[in-house]
């Protein structure tokens, strides 16, 4: 690791657990609060301390970037005293593996998808579904996928370049919020996940331009990237308006494919009889079947 990218993760470290401090107040954390006026939102570092069972100048050392050597017990023992949920206790795990990283840089995800994973994308005829990286490119789509993302892949931004990037439309083509509903929310999670799998992939070049890139160009990624939150990007329902059938609300599972690191798979399955089941058949009828590759 050089000297830079030490520096960096040290910031990052340090801006983590100030702002996982700052959101939580005496009251929540359980703690009786004397006096008048204090001069901080959330917790103080001594009173993080005292939660988490450690000296005050260890715990200073820790929101300084200095998390090298800290054992799972230490980890745990913050984790609870910040109350993190589970996908910013494993970025937080995520932070001090990289403290204590190897020089050596982890291979990059793969650009192409196996043919056995794309005949499995080419059977699921009558659900979208697409593969994409941590860097939220579209590696692979079936053709109701594609179908379903027809704004995405119709963007100006991927005319001269590849490959599709969810972010990246999200955050610098304006009809980004015409297809999705929920922008606010498509854009915290969008932020969230991104900042996850910065965790997880520090050396990750090509995600590292991308945030350059969305952080000089959109206030909008800029201000929710300084947030410092995390999420999984797991399951949930996407709302989502299609030029041709309207507006969905499509129930998703984000599944990784183990076999391929940093690879996942993103599958539609709205109920049976549903309205978004009807505008999914109707796009269905308008398409064929086989898996799309960029």
């Amino acid at each position: 690791m050089t000297d830079s990218e030490r520096r960096e993760q040290a910031d990052e470290v340090r801006e983590f657990l100030s702002t996982r401090r700052a959101r939580i107040t005496p009251q929540q954390a359980g703690l009786p609060v004397f006096g008048g006026n204090r001069r901080v939102t959330g917790l103080r570092r001594e009173e993080v301390a005292l939660l988490a069972g450690m000296s005050v100048d260890y715990y200073i050392r820790l929101e300084r970037g200095n998390l090298s050597g800290a054992s799972d017990s230490v980890l745990d023992s913050l984790s609870h005293a910040l109350q993190l949920d589970d996908a910013e206790r494993a970025y937080l795990y995520d932070l001090a593996r990289a403290a204590t990283a190897s020089e050596r840089r982890p291979p990059a995800a793969p650009g192409r998808i196996r043919p056995v994973i794309l005949r499995m994308l080419d059977a699921m005829t009558d659900l979208p579904a697409y593969i994409r990286n941590g860097r939220f490119d579209i590696l692979a789509a079936n053709s109701l996928g594609r179908a379903l993302y027809a704004p995405v892949y119709d963007s100006p931004l991927f005319a001269q370049r590849g490959p599709v990037n969810t972010a990246r439309f999200l955050f610098l083509d304006p009809g980004s919020a015409d297809f999705w509903s929920d922008w606010e929310k498509a854009a915290n999670d969008s932020v969230a996940f991104l900042r996850t799998e910065t965790g997880r992939s520090p050396r990750d070049k090509g995600l590292t331009d991308l945030i350059g890139e969305l952080s000089t160009k959109s206030d909008e990624f800029a201000q929710r990237w300084a947030r410092h939150d995390v999420k999984f990007p797991r399951s949930g329902v996407k709302q989502l308006h299609h030029p041709l059938v309207g507006d969905l609300a499509l129930p998703y599972e984000a599944l990784d494919l183990p076999a391929d690191p940093g690879l996942c798979i993103t599958i539609y399955s709205p109920a049976p009889d549903s309205p978004e089941r009807q505008a999914l058949d109707l796009l269905a009828s308008w398409t064929g079947s086989t898996a799309l590759q960029r």
